[in-house]
């Protein structure tokens, strides 16, 4: 099991960015990969990003490829999740979430067994 904590959300214009943060504890974190998810207000949860434990391979929902960057500092138990171009449908409660299968990059959140508690973020027209 590995506890989660997201930071770094926000209100934030069209167009701008985030850098969201998961720390994770315990020193097990190669053994997980690591995924983003958001759900908007009234919606379900849906998959944003996933990278696999070696950090080498990643995937992405289609609305976010070429807007958001998931990436992992190992040493420090960091993934994080950076967006750009910012548009007011991107506005949800984000959370992270590890996948105990490390080389798996799966989208869908049954995979995953420990989740953090999320971070808002707004992004206003």
């Amino acid at each position: 099991q590995v506890q989660l904590v997201e930071s770094g959300g926000g209100l934030v214009q069209a167009g701008g960015s985030l850098r969201l943060s998961c720390a994770a504890s315990g020193r097990t974190f190669r053994s997980y990969a690591m995924g983003w998810f958001r759900q908007a207000p009234g919606k379900l949860r849906e998959f944003v990003a996933v990278i696999d434990f070696s950090g080498q391979n990643t995937y992405y929902e289609d609305s976010v490829k070429g807007r958001f960057t998931i990436s992992r500092d190992n040493a420090k138990n960091v993934v994080y999740l950076q967006m750009t171009s910012l548009k007011p449908e991107d506005t949800a409660v984000y959370y992270c979430a590890a996948d105990s299968i490390p080389y798996r990059t799966r989208t869908n959140p049954t995979y995953y067994n420990d989740w953090g508690q999320g971070t808002q973020v707004t992004v206003s027209s």
